[in-house]
C-alpha cells in the first residue's frame, strides 16, 4: 500500500497530497459495495502516474475490506481493464 495515500472517510474519498495539491478518488459505500464515482488530479500533477497510485492503494484497501466495487468512474474502469486481476473485486461487469 502506498504510504502517501489515505482514506478520508469524512468526505468518502482516497486522497494523495503531493506538492501542495490533492489528488483523490471519491467513493460512495452501499452495505458491500463501493462505488467509484471520479477521480480527480490537479493539472500540475496530471501525467505522473498519481491517479494510478490512489486506484492502486484503493483497491488494495478495498479487497481487504472485502467490499466489492462498482467502477462508475471512466478511470477506474480503464485501470481494471489493463489490471485484470482486480477484476475480481467488481459487483458487475464493466461497461
Amino acid at each position: 500500500m502506498d504510504p502517501d495515500v489515505t482514506d478520508n472517510r469524512d468526505r468518502s474519498r482516497f486522497e494523495l497530497e503531493e506538492e501542495g495539491h490533492t489528488a483523490f478518488a471519491a467513493y460512495r459505500i452501499d452495505g458491500e459495495v463501493i462505488t467509484f464515482t471520479h477521480t480527480v488530479v490537479p493539472p500540475a500533477l496530471e501525467g505522473r502516474g498519481i491517479a494510478s497510485r490512489l486506484i492502486l492503494h484503493a483497491l488494495t484497501d478495498v479487497r481487504g475490506r472485502g467490499l466489492r466495487v462498482i467502477a462508475q468512474c471512466p478511470f477506474v474502469a480503464a485501470y481494471i481493464r489493463k489490471h485484470p486481476e482486480w477484476a475480481e473485486l467488481l459487483a458487475r461487469p464493466l461497461e
